[in-house]
Protein backbone atom coordinates (compact mmCIF):
# COMPACT_ATOMS: atom_id res chain seq x y z
CA UNK A 1 0.00 0.00 0.00
CA UNK A 2 1.30 3.36 -1.18
CA UNK A 3 1.81 5.65 1.62
CA UNK A 4 0.74 9.45 0.95
CA UNK A 5 3.33 12.55 1.33
CA UNK A 6 2.83 16.34 1.18
CA UNK A 7 5.23 19.24 0.41
CA UNK A 8 5.26 22.92 1.28
CA UNK A 9 7.31 24.56 -0.71
CA UNK A 10 7.10 22.22 -3.27
CA UNK A 11 9.20 24.75 -6.01
CA UNK A 12 12.20 25.14 -3.72
CA UNK A 13 15.30 23.27 -3.73
CA UNK A 14 14.35 21.16 -0.74
CA UNK A 15 10.65 20.41 -2.28
CA UNK A 16 12.66 19.65 -5.45
CA UNK A 17 14.51 17.13 -3.76
CA UNK A 18 12.16 15.38 -2.15
CA UNK A 19 10.27 15.17 -5.70
CA UNK A 20 13.17 13.40 -6.76
CA UNK A 21 13.29 11.32 -3.88
CA UNK A 22 9.39 10.34 -4.81
CA UNK A 23 10.28 10.33 -8.66
CA UNK A 24 12.89 7.28 -8.22
CA UNK A 25 10.84 4.89 -4.92
CA UNK A 26 7.13 4.90 -6.49
CA UNK A 27 5.61 4.34 -3.24
CA UNK A 28 4.11 7.53 -2.52
CA UNK A 29 0.81 9.39 -3.11
CA UNK A 30 1.11 12.71 -3.28
CA UNK A 31 -1.77 14.51 -1.52
CA UNK A 32 -0.52 18.15 -1.31
CA UNK A 33 2.26 20.31 -2.92
CA UNK A 34 2.41 24.19 -2.17
CA UNK A 35 4.26 27.06 -3.78
CA UNK A 36 4.23 31.10 -4.10
CA UNK A 37 4.96 31.94 -7.73
CA UNK A 38 6.66 30.01 -9.94
CA UNK A 39 4.22 29.43 -12.75
CA UNK A 40 5.67 27.36 -14.78
CA UNK A 41 7.11 25.12 -12.09
CA UNK A 42 3.81 24.83 -10.18
CA UNK A 43 2.09 24.15 -13.54
CA UNK A 44 4.28 21.13 -14.65
CA UNK A 45 3.90 19.59 -10.85
CA UNK A 46 0.53 19.42 -11.12
CA UNK A 47 0.38 17.90 -14.30
CA UNK A 48 3.05 15.23 -13.62
CA UNK A 49 2.12 14.71 -9.57
CA UNK A 50 -1.66 15.26 -9.66
CA UNK A 51 -2.01 16.16 -5.94
CA UNK A 52 -5.00 15.88 -4.23
CA UNK A 53 -4.43 19.50 -3.53
CA UNK A 54 -2.33 22.62 -4.73
CA UNK A 55 -1.94 25.62 -2.45
CA UNK A 56 -0.60 28.77 -4.08
CA UNK A 57 -0.03 31.75 -1.79
CA UNK A 58 0.70 33.86 -5.00
CA UNK A 59 -2.92 35.74 -4.90
CA UNK A 60 -2.53 36.48 -8.84
CA UNK A 61 -0.67 33.12 -9.65
CA UNK A 62 -3.15 31.23 -7.74
CA UNK A 63 -5.65 32.82 -10.13
CA UNK A 64 -3.97 32.56 -13.07
CA UNK A 65 -3.28 28.44 -12.65
CA UNK A 66 -6.71 27.90 -11.07
CA UNK A 67 -8.25 29.65 -14.78
CA UNK A 68 -5.81 27.16 -16.48
CA UNK A 69 -6.34 23.98 -14.74
CA UNK A 70 -10.20 24.31 -14.26
CA UNK A 71 -11.22 21.20 -15.66
CA UNK A 72 -8.11 19.41 -13.79
CA UNK A 73 -9.06 17.04 -10.28
CA UNK A 74 -6.35 18.64 -8.43
CA UNK A 75 -8.24 21.34 -6.10
CA UNK A 76 -6.32 24.42 -6.21
CA UNK A 77 -6.28 26.74 -3.50
CA UNK A 78 -5.19 29.69 -2.16
CA UNK A 79 -5.55 29.16 1.85
CA UNK A 80 -4.13 26.38 4.03
CA UNK A 81 -7.57 26.16 6.13
CA UNK A 82 -9.71 24.61 3.06
CA UNK A 83 -7.96 21.59 3.25
CA UNK A 84 -9.69 18.72 4.30
CA UNK A 85 -8.29 15.02 4.72
CA UNK A 86 -9.66 11.80 5.44
CA UNK A 87 -6.71 10.18 6.76
CA UNK A 88 -3.52 11.67 8.34
CA UNK A 89 -0.41 12.49 6.05
CA UNK A 90 2.47 10.13 6.33
CA UNK A 91 5.22 12.78 5.63
CA UNK A 92 5.05 15.96 5.58
CA UNK A 93 7.96 17.69 4.41
CA UNK A 94 7.66 21.79 6.03
CA UNK A 95 10.19 23.46 3.17
CA UNK A 96 8.26 27.11 3.43
CA UNK A 97 11.60 29.77 3.19
CA UNK A 98 10.99 32.49 6.33
CA UNK A 99 8.38 32.89 8.77
CA UNK A 100 5.63 32.08 6.03
CA UNK A 101 6.17 28.59 6.66
CA UNK A 102 4.91 28.63 10.33
CA UNK A 103 1.48 29.30 9.78
CA UNK A 104 1.06 26.77 7.53
CA UNK A 105 3.01 23.97 9.55
CA UNK A 106 0.55 24.89 12.67
CA UNK A 107 -2.21 24.33 10.53
CA UNK A 108 -0.97 20.36 9.34
CA UNK A 109 0.31 19.42 12.51
CA UNK A 110 -2.85 17.66 13.50
CA UNK A 111 -3.18 15.92 9.69
CA UNK A 112 0.18 14.47 10.24
CA UNK A 113 1.52 11.67 11.52
CA UNK A 114 5.63 13.40 11.03
CA UNK A 115 6.83 16.03 9.64
CA UNK A 116 10.16 16.64 8.33
CA UNK A 117 10.90 20.32 9.19
CA UNK A 118 13.38 22.22 6.86
CA UNK A 119 12.11 25.48 7.59
CA UNK A 120 14.36 27.01 9.96
CA UNK A 121 12.35 29.91 10.49
CA UNK A 122 9.55 28.08 12.26
CA UNK A 123 11.56 26.21 14.80
CA UNK A 124 13.23 29.36 15.51
CA UNK A 125 9.77 31.79 15.80
CA UNK A 126 7.28 28.76 17.12
CA UNK A 127 9.12 25.89 18.17
CA UNK A 128 6.86 26.18 21.65
CA UNK A 129 3.50 26.07 19.51
CA UNK A 130 4.92 23.54 17.13
CA UNK A 131 6.28 21.34 19.76
CA UNK A 132 2.85 21.58 21.95
CA UNK A 133 0.47 20.51 19.17
CA UNK A 134 2.48 18.41 18.19
CA UNK A 135 2.49 16.39 21.59
CA UNK A 136 -0.90 17.11 21.72
CA UNK A 137 -1.39 14.94 18.15
CA UNK A 138 1.48 12.66 18.10
CA UNK A 139 2.65 13.82 15.16
CA UNK A 140 6.66 13.47 15.44
CA UNK A 141 9.10 16.12 14.18
CA UNK A 142 12.19 15.42 12.79
CA UNK A 143 14.23 18.11 11.31
CA UNK A 144 16.31 17.78 8.39
CA UNK A 145 18.76 20.43 7.75
CA UNK A 146 21.77 18.44 7.68
CA UNK A 147 23.41 20.31 10.95
CA UNK A 148 20.57 19.15 12.61
CA UNK A 149 19.84 15.95 11.23
CA UNK A 150 23.32 15.12 12.52
CA UNK A 151 22.93 16.28 15.40
CA UNK A 152 19.77 14.37 15.72
CA UNK A 153 21.75 10.40 14.82
CA UNK A 154 24.41 12.01 17.29
CA UNK A 155 22.31 11.97 20.30
CA UNK A 156 20.75 8.67 19.78
CA UNK A 157 20.70 6.99 22.98
CA UNK A 158 22.90 9.90 24.18
CA UNK A 159 22.94 11.07 28.16
CA UNK A 160 22.69 15.31 27.33
CA UNK A 161 24.69 15.69 30.59
CA UNK A 162 27.76 13.75 28.72
CA UNK A 163 28.05 16.32 26.33
CA UNK A 164 31.01 18.86 26.69
CA UNK A 165 30.22 20.57 23.34
CA UNK A 166 28.23 20.35 19.74
CA UNK A 167 29.64 21.79 16.76
CA UNK A 168 27.74 23.26 13.98
CA UNK A 169 30.11 23.79 10.71
CA UNK A 170 29.99 26.23 8.45
CA UNK A 171 31.49 26.54 4.88
CA UNK A 172 32.65 29.96 5.57
CA UNK A 173 31.10 30.69 2.45
CA UNK A 174 32.77 33.07 -0.19
CA UNK A 175 34.36 35.87 1.85
CA UNK A 176 35.78 33.17 3.73
CA UNK A 177 39.51 34.71 3.22
CA UNK A 178 38.01 38.14 3.18
CA UNK A 179 39.34 40.99 5.24
CA UNK A 180 36.81 43.74 7.18
CA UNK A 181 38.14 46.34 4.36
CA UNK A 182 37.15 43.95 1.79
CA UNK A 183 33.95 43.07 3.08
CA UNK A 184 32.54 46.57 2.66
CA UNK A 185 32.04 46.51 -1.03
CA UNK A 186 30.88 43.21 -1.80
CA UNK A 187 27.61 42.89 -4.02
CA UNK A 188 24.23 40.73 -3.57
CA UNK A 189 25.84 38.78 -6.59
CA UNK A 190 29.19 37.86 -4.87
CA UNK A 191 27.10 36.81 -1.80
CA UNK A 192 24.87 34.70 -3.79
CA UNK A 193 27.65 32.67 -5.54
CA UNK A 194 28.11 30.14 -2.52
CA UNK A 195 31.16 27.88 -3.06
CA UNK A 196 29.68 24.42 -2.17
CA UNK A 197 26.03 24.48 -2.06
CA UNK A 198 23.11 25.25 -4.56
CA UNK A 199 20.66 27.97 -2.49
CA UNK A 200 18.03 30.31 -2.53
CA UNK A 201 19.30 34.08 -2.91
CA UNK A 202 18.07 34.61 0.94
CA UNK A 203 19.82 31.31 2.42
CA UNK A 204 23.21 31.98 0.58
CA UNK A 205 23.02 35.60 1.55
CA UNK A 206 22.62 34.47 5.23
CA UNK A 207 25.57 31.62 4.12
CA UNK A 208 28.30 34.66 3.48
CA UNK A 209 27.14 36.64 6.95
CA UNK A 210 27.44 33.33 8.81
CA UNK A 211 23.95 34.19 10.21
CA UNK A 212 22.71 31.03 8.84
CA UNK A 213 24.93 29.47 11.72
CA UNK A 214 23.77 32.22 14.27
CA UNK A 215 19.92 30.73 13.56
CA UNK A 216 21.33 26.83 13.43
CA UNK A 217 22.62 27.74 16.91
CA UNK A 218 19.09 29.12 18.33
CA UNK A 219 17.26 25.74 16.51
CA UNK A 220 19.50 23.98 18.46
CA UNK A 221 19.06 25.48 21.78
CA UNK A 222 15.40 24.73 21.21
CA UNK A 223 15.42 21.44 19.45
CA UNK A 224 17.91 19.37 21.51
CA UNK A 225 17.35 21.51 25.05
CA UNK A 226 21.49 22.32 24.80
CA UNK A 227 22.42 25.54 26.20
CA UNK A 228 24.09 27.96 24.24
CA UNK A 229 27.17 27.69 25.77
CA UNK A 230 27.51 24.61 24.58
CA UNK A 231 26.85 25.04 21.21
CA UNK A 232 29.77 26.24 19.25
CA UNK A 233 30.30 27.19 14.98
CA UNK A 234 33.06 25.96 13.39
CA UNK A 235 34.63 26.43 10.10
CA UNK A 236 34.57 24.02 7.72
CA UNK A 237 35.38 24.89 4.43
CA UNK A 238 35.27 20.97 2.87
CA UNK A 239 31.42 20.75 4.17
CA UNK A 240 31.52 17.18 4.33
CA UNK A 241 31.19 16.80 7.99
CA UNK A 242 27.52 18.77 9.35
CA UNK A 243 27.93 18.46 13.20
CA UNK A 244 30.73 17.15 16.01
CA UNK A 245 29.67 16.20 19.39
CA UNK A 246 32.25 16.06 22.28
CA UNK A 247 32.18 13.81 25.03
CA UNK A 248 33.06 14.28 29.02
CA UNK A 249 34.47 10.71 28.79
CA UNK A 250 37.18 12.12 25.72
CA UNK A 251 35.50 10.75 22.70
CA UNK A 252 34.30 12.99 18.94
CA UNK A 253 31.90 11.70 17.45
CA UNK A 254 30.93 13.44 14.28
CA UNK A 255 28.69 13.05 11.05
CA UNK A 256 30.37 12.74 7.52
CA UNK A 257 28.12 13.06 4.12
CA UNK A 258 28.38 14.73 0.57
CA UNK A 259 27.00 18.41 0.13
CA UNK A 260 24.04 16.63 -0.83
CA UNK A 261 20.18 17.74 0.88
CA UNK A 262 19.12 14.02 -0.69
CA UNK A 263 20.63 12.57 2.18
CA UNK A 264 18.97 13.36 5.27
CA UNK A 265 16.15 14.00 3.15
CA UNK A 266 15.74 10.61 2.14
CA UNK A 267 17.03 8.89 5.34
CA UNK A 268 14.18 11.06 7.20
CA UNK A 269 12.04 10.23 5.02
CA UNK A 270 13.01 6.31 5.24
CA UNK A 271 14.31 6.61 8.85
CA UNK A 272 18.16 5.74 7.70
CA UNK A 273 16.52 1.69 6.10
CA UNK A 274 17.66 2.54 2.97
CA UNK A 275 20.67 2.12 -0.02
CA UNK A 276 21.44 5.84 -0.54
CA UNK A 277 22.95 5.03 -3.86
CA UNK A 278 19.34 4.37 -5.33
CA UNK A 279 18.81 8.41 -4.80
CA UNK A 280 22.27 10.06 -4.83
CA UNK A 281 24.99 9.06 -7.08
CA UNK A 282 28.74 9.81 -4.86
CA UNK A 283 31.09 10.63 -8.16
CA UNK A 284 34.25 10.26 -5.62
CA UNK A 285 32.44 7.66 -3.53
CA UNK A 286 34.17 5.98 -0.58
CA UNK A 287 37.13 9.11 -1.20
CA UNK A 288 37.89 10.03 2.10
CA UNK A 289 39.02 13.50 1.91
CA UNK A 290 41.26 15.62 4.05
CA UNK A 291 39.07 17.90 6.60
CA UNK A 292 39.63 21.38 7.88
CA UNK A 293 38.65 22.54 10.91
CA UNK A 294 39.25 26.72 12.30
CA UNK A 295 37.42 29.33 14.40
CA UNK A 296 35.72 31.64 13.43
CA UNK A 297 36.85 35.07 12.86
CA UNK A 298 35.19 37.90 14.31
CA UNK A 299 37.01 40.14 11.48
CA UNK A 300 35.64 38.22 8.84
CA UNK A 301 32.30 37.13 10.30
CA UNK A 302 31.02 40.30 13.01
CA UNK A 303 27.55 38.30 12.96
CA UNK A 304 29.37 36.29 15.34
CA UNK A 305 28.80 38.96 18.35
CA UNK A 306 25.38 38.21 18.78
CA UNK A 307 25.62 34.80 19.64
CA UNK A 308 25.91 34.64 23.30
CA UNK A 309 22.55 37.04 23.20
CA UNK A 310 20.18 34.78 20.78
CA UNK A 311 18.55 33.59 23.36
CA UNK A 312 18.69 36.34 26.01
CA UNK A 313 14.55 36.62 25.86
CA UNK A 314 12.02 33.99 25.09
CA UNK A 315 10.94 36.04 21.77
CA UNK A 316 15.25 37.76 20.44
CA UNK A 317 14.64 34.80 18.19
CA UNK A 318 11.52 36.29 16.64
CA UNK A 319 13.36 39.50 16.53
CA UNK A 320 16.46 38.93 15.08
CA UNK A 321 14.85 36.31 12.36
CA UNK A 322 12.89 39.53 11.40
CA UNK A 323 15.25 41.98 11.15
CA UNK A 324 17.62 39.75 9.16
CA UNK A 325 14.54 38.79 6.43
CA UNK A 326 14.28 42.28 5.56
CA UNK A 327 17.84 42.84 5.82
CA UNK A 328 18.74 40.68 3.78
CA UNK A 329 15.95 41.63 1.09
CA UNK A 330 17.57 45.11 0.99
CA UNK A 331 20.72 43.78 0.74
CA UNK A 332 19.60 41.82 -2.29
CA UNK A 333 17.80 44.80 -3.59
CA UNK A 334 20.89 47.22 -3.23
CA UNK A 335 19.48 49.56 -1.16
CA UNK A 336 22.44 48.62 2.23
CA UNK A 337 25.73 47.82 1.89
CA UNK A 338 26.43 44.15 3.56
CA UNK A 339 28.43 45.08 6.53
CA UNK A 340 24.76 47.23 7.51
CA UNK A 341 22.96 43.70 7.81
CA UNK A 342 24.97 43.25 11.26
CA UNK A 343 25.33 47.03 11.90
CA UNK A 344 21.34 47.35 11.77
CA UNK A 345 20.90 44.24 13.92
CA UNK A 346 23.02 45.37 16.80
CA UNK A 347 20.81 48.63 17.08
CA UNK A 348 17.75 46.81 17.50
CA UNK A 349 19.09 44.52 20.41
CA UNK A 350 20.21 48.37 21.83
CA UNK A 351 16.82 49.62 20.61
CA UNK A 352 15.22 51.30 23.80
CA UNK A 353 12.06 49.74 22.81
CA UNK A 354 13.84 46.15 22.16
CA UNK A 355 13.00 44.44 26.39
CA UNK A 356 9.66 45.01 25.87
CA UNK A 357 8.90 43.01 22.88
CA UNK A 358 11.77 40.43 23.39
CA UNK A 359 11.01 39.29 26.84
CA UNK A 360 6.85 38.51 25.58
CA UNK A 361 6.38 34.58 25.57
CA UNK A 362 4.58 34.23 22.66
CA UNK A 363 1.25 31.74 23.03
CA UNK A 364 -0.18 31.81 19.44
CA UNK A 365 0.74 32.87 16.09
CA UNK A 366 -1.02 36.23 16.19
CA UNK A 367 1.28 37.07 19.24
CA UNK A 368 4.33 36.09 16.83
CA UNK A 369 2.94 37.97 14.40
CA UNK A 370 2.93 40.99 16.69
CA UNK A 371 6.45 40.63 17.55
CA UNK A 372 7.10 39.82 13.96
CA UNK A 373 5.84 42.95 12.72
CA UNK A 374 7.44 44.98 14.91
CA UNK A 375 10.90 44.36 14.37
CA UNK A 376 10.05 44.43 10.42
CA UNK A 377 9.15 47.68 10.45
CA UNK A 378 12.05 49.17 13.45
CA UNK A 379 14.28 47.47 10.62
CA UNK A 380 12.93 49.46 7.87
CA UNK A 381 12.69 52.55 10.14
CA UNK A 382 16.43 52.34 10.41
CA UNK A 383 17.40 51.71 6.98
CA UNK A 384 15.27 54.55 5.68
CA UNK A 385 17.04 57.12 8.56
CA UNK A 386 20.77 55.71 7.93
CA UNK A 387 20.48 54.91 4.20
CA UNK A 388 17.57 57.18 2.26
Amino acid sequence: MKKSISILGSTGSIGLSTLKIVDKKKEFNIILLSANKNYPLICKQIKKYKPTYFVISNKNIFHKVKKRFIKNKTIIINDFKLIRLKKKINVLVAAIPGIAGLEPTLNLINKTKKILIANKESIICGWDLIKNKAKKTKTKIVPIDSEHFSILQLLENQNLKDIRKIYITASGGPFLNYKLKQLKNVKPKDAINHPRWKMGKKISVDSSTLMNKILEIIEAEKLFNIPNNQLEILIHPESLVHAILKLKNGLTKFIYHETSMIIPLANAIFENNLNISNYFIDKKDNELKNLTFKKVSPKTFPIIKIKSRVTEHPSTPIIINAANEILVDQFIKKKIPFLGIIQIILNILNNRNYNKYAIKKPKNINQVNLINNWAREKTLKIIKQKYE
